[in-house]
């Protein structure tokens, strides 16, 4: 087991976080002695989608303070106005877990008013497995889900998981009509992660209409598979690209719905997977840290960009990420242009590449994936 970064919440909270995290398994180590309620059990979830009063009637009598665990909560969201209740009334504390805000949002959930945090919980990062990250295999082939970190060939794991998201999630929520459209949808997304984001291009490879594609990236969103990462737009009315960038949680999981997993990554590819990887470890490291400053990249229409920007106490922090084992001086320009743009006070810019050593001429520091991860996770980097 390993051990997670995510801290336990002292007061009710939504556990959120894509299927395969490890949400099930963190709650059942730091919550034994919890009631517990599991709605992946049907006949569970049936029960109080037609009698949501009965958790009511079962938890009123637990001692005010006592945690009350519902995994996922979005089968049942009806549920929610018990539990309301029962924190007002009882002042019971519940942990609601789910892999899917789409219920809870689109079927006017009653989301508690702020009676409970939202805490995402991630794959894997870095820092909980002694940063044993590589550009070769693992991660950046496999991913970080827990199971295919410990698994030497986690192939049928992530083909069983792209297959039950299809399955699960998507068919029995009903969250689309035409699985066979959303099945095409996924695939050409997959081969787009981490790019500017096309609505018509993949509509046209997917053969469905673009409102469609629209949709469907919606549904992505809530079921946690990906999410959108925003331009950032300087100040100064420069020709800057607007639209955002769609990546997925996981890159094992990207590869998998992309149908790439049987083979070894692309060069071109295994740029966009450490970049998959990294946004996961920005993520992680904000939410779990309290931070929680939002995640932004910029590019101009001249070619210059940079992957990821935050914006922290200090100034901003700039990140371009490179695949290859060396370092080009025009890997760098778009840090460079910031700089020019912002000041250099303003601005701490850092290149991460797969080499092994630091390089750089002392003005931008170039640090191997590792040694970035280990200053991001000690606080060096953003604070």
């Amino acid at each position: 087991m390993f051990t997670r970064l995510i801290k336990k919440p002292t007061h009710s909270a939504f556990l959120m976080g894509p299927r395969g995290t490890g949400k099930s398994t963190w709650i059942r180590a730091n919550f034994k002695d919890a009631v517990s309620y599991d709605l992946l059990n049907t006949e569970e979830a049936l029960r109080f989608n037609r009698h949501p009063h009965s958790l009511y009637q079962e938890t009123r009598n637990l001692a005010p303070g006592s945690w009350v665990i519902i995994d996922e909560v979005q089968k049942a969201p009806a549920v929610l106005d018990e539990v309301q209740r029962l924190i007002e009334e009882k002042r019971l504390k519940f942990l609601l877990s789910g892999s899917s805000a789409r219920k809870l949002k689109r079927g006017a959930a009653n989301l508690l008013a702020g009676r409970a945090v939202m805490k995402p919980f991630f794959p894997l990062v870095s820092s909980e497995v002694d940063f044993k990250i590589g550009l070769e295999g693992p991660p950046i082939e496999w991913g970080m889900l827990p199971m295919a970190f410990n698994l030497e060939n986690p192939k049928d794991y992530l083909r069983t998981y792209a297959t039950s998201y299809l399955q699960e999630e998507v068919k029995a929520e009903a969250l689309t009509r035409n699985i066979g459209s959303f099945a095409r949808f996924l695939e050409v997304a997959a081969r787009q992660n981490a790019q500017v984001t096309n609505m018509t291009s993949i509509a046209r490879d997917a053969q469905v209409a673009r409102q469609t594609v629209e949709a469907y990236f919606e549904i992505l969103v809530d079921t946690l598979i990906g999410s959108w990462l925003p331009s950032w737009k300087l100040k100064r009315a420069t020709k800057q690209v607007r639209h955002p960038k769609f990546y997925f949680f996981d890159a094992g999981v990207c590869r998998a719905l992309s149908g790439r997993l049987p083979y070894p990554p692309l060069e071109e590819e295994t740029g966009f997977l450490l970049e998959t990887l990294i946004l996961n470890e920005l993520r992680a490291y904000l939410s779990y840290s309290g931070l929680n400053y939002p995640v932004h990249y910029w590019s101009s229409y001249d070619g210059v960009e940079v992957d990821f920007l935050v914006e922290d106490s200090r100034g901003y922090v700039a990140l371009k990420v490179k695949s290859s084992a060396s370092w080009r001086g025009a890997f760098q320009r778009g840090l460079s242009r910031l700089i020019e743009e912002l000041g250099a006070q303003r601005v701490r810019a850092y290149g991460v590449f797969g080499g092994v050593r630091p390089q750089g001429d002392g003005t931008i520091p170039i640090l191997p994936l590792g040694e970035f991860l280990r200053m991001l996770w000690d606080g060096g980097i953003i604070r």
